[in-house]
Formats: C-alpha cells, sequence, structure tokens
C-alpha cells in the first residue's frame, strides 16, 4: 500500500486553516478574559469552558485539517468517523464552552436571535439536521458535493450549523432557552436515533458500492484533485484501492456501522446525563417538599 507522504506537507496538514482555527482561538480567549468588562453581566472564563474550547477546535482540526480529512477522500470509513465526529461531538463542546454571558450577548441581537428561535426550536431543528444528513448521503448528492470545493465547504458550514440547533435543545447552558427536560430529552434522542437510522442502514446493506468517489477513477481523480491540488496530476494514481486492502463495499459497510455505533455510543452517554440531571432535580424537589413539610407540619 503507498503512504500518504506522497501528497506533501500542505495536503496532509493544511497550514491555512490551521491559521483560521488559531484565529478562532485567540479572539474567543481576548472576548472571554481581556476584554469582557465591555460587556454587560460578564463573568470570568472558567477552566471548564477553556478545555471544552480547546478540544473543540482540536477535534475540528483533526477532522478537517489533518490527514483524516484527506483519508477520508481514500476510505469510506474514515469519511464516517469524521463526519460523525463533525456533527454528534464537536457541536455540544462548542456550545458548553461559550459562557453564557456571551451566548446572550450574541442572542440578543435581532436578526440572529429571530433566527435563531425559529431553527433551534425541537421539531424543525431535528427535522432539518436529518434531512441535510440523509440528503449528503444520497448517492448521486454525495458524489456532486465531492467534486465542488465550494459546494462541499458550504455544505459542511449548514450541516455543522444544523448540528448545533439539533444539539441546543439538549445542552442549552441558558435556563430561558431550555425548552425540553426529563422524558421530552429522553424521546428527542430516541427520535434522533431513529432519523439517523436510514441512511446508515442504505450503506451498510447495500451490496454495491455507491459513491463513485470510492470506486470510479475519473470521479475519484477530480476529488483528489480539489483535495491535493493540481500536482495531484503528476502522481499517476489509479484509485483509492492502492491505500486499503479492503474492497469499496467491504469499506463502505465498515463506514456505515462505524457512523452508527459512535453516534449511539455518543447519545448513550448523553442520555445517561439526561436521567442522572432528572434524578437529582426529582431528589432536590422531594427535599424541598420535605422541609416544607417539616416546617409547617399541621398541612
Amino acid at each position: 500500500m503507498l503512504s500518504l507522504d506522497i501528497f506533501g506537507f500542505e495536503a496532509l496538514w493544511s497550514p491555512y486553516f490551521l491559521i483560521i482555527l488559531l484565529a478562532i482561538t485567540v479572539a474567543y480567549f481576548l472576548i472571554t478574559t481581556k476584554f469582557r468588562m465591555r460587556f454587560q453581566q460578564s463573568e470570568p472564563l472558567t477552566a471548564k469552558q477553556a478545555s471544552l474550547f480547546l478540544t473543540a477546535m482540536c477535534l475540528l482540526y483533526a477532522i478537517k485539517g489533518s490527514p483524516l480529512d484527506l483519508m477520508g477522500h481514500l476510505m469510506f470509513y474514515i469519511h464516517g468517523i469524521t463526519m460523525v465526529l463533525l456533527v454528534f461531538l464537536v457541536p455540544p463542546l462548542f456550545i458548553l464552552s461559550i459562557p453564557n454571558w456571551l451566548w446572550r450577548t450574541i442572542l440578543n441581537l435581532k436578526v440572529i436571535k429571530t433566527v435563531f428561535q425559529l431553527f433551534s426550536r425541537p421539531v424543525i431543528a431535528i427535522l432539518l439536521f436529518n434531512a441535510f444528513f440523509s440528503f449528503y448521503h444520497i448517492p448521486l448528492v454525495f458524489d456532486h458535493v465531492m467534486q465542488n470545493r465550494y459546494l462541499h465547504a458550504g455544505y459542511s458550514i449548514v450541516l455543522f450549523v444544523f448540528a448545533i440547533g439539533m444539539w441546543w435543545s439538549l445542552v442549552c447552558p441558558l435556563p430561558e432557552y431550555k425548552n425540553l427536560t426529563g422524558i421530552k430529552k429522553v424521546a428527542y434522542i430516541f427520535v434522533n436515533s431513529i432519523l439517523i437510522t436510514p441512511s446508515c442502514a442504505l450503506i451498510i446493506f447495500s451490496d454495491n458500492s455507491l459513491y463513485a468517489t470510492y470506486h470510479d477513477p475519473k470521479v475519484w481523480s477530480q476529488v483528489m484533485s480539489l483535495c491535493v491540488g493540481s500536482s495531484f496530476d503528476n502522481l499517476n494514481i489509479t484509485g483509492p484501492e492502492l491505500f486499503s486492502s479492503m474492497s469499496a463495499v467491504e469499506d463502505q459497510r465498515l463506514g456505515g456501522v462505524v457512523m452508527k455505533i459512535l453516534q449511539e455510543i455518543i447519545f448513550a452517554v448523553v442520555l445517561g446525563q439526561v436521567f442522572f440531571e432528572w434524578y437529582r432535580n426529582d431528589q432536590e424537589e422531594s427535599e424541598r417538599e420535605m422541609k416544607k413539610h417539616q416546617l409547617n407540619p399541621t398541612h
């Protein structure tokens, strides 16, 4: 099998994307520390928020800037891993890393508030996210998006934004925006898990390679030219099979399995937190009722 080193440093490590993420990180820490006093009711940045933001940025770079991004153009199962991390792990980390006062400052902007209130509603958010996720994995759409640099970038950004909308109802840090609690969150997670199943099942149980990106030399060459640059044409590589011992169908099935399992693991962790929060609130309510009864024994 060939080594990824043949593609060069820039294609493997995306230095320009790294610079963008570093700039965003610097801006985050400047706003939340040095310049936070310019915002009303601001509070000091916590170590947890800072660590969550840094984790989100590191994951984002690993997904879209490291060799994993290039490998996702060679092996579908790597695409499955990075896709799940992008829409099921990074968004909740990002949401929780933003201080409440900064969220309120952003959401109090009239245009943003109106749009956000619409697209973060549980039913709309869950339908939009799952529709875009499933639509993306329709073979004709997937191959077309992968062959257009701007369409691919745009679709990834929109999907990420819709993922934030979907996750907002589960991990929303602002009390005034919380619209799901207890059993409703459980149902929300369950419905989300169900809606993503058809696209994964299509990928897992298909007897043929669905995506020309991974088996058609012409389509793959076009995709790789966009990813690597014009230098790819000088490498004389015929297809992704030179980088993997799996067939295109085996790779595709593994990708579908990986996407479903990772998504279920993440939702299971969130479900555990939901039950813990639910139990804790129930215990606190019971303690309040008990104290109230002790203070007023005649009632």
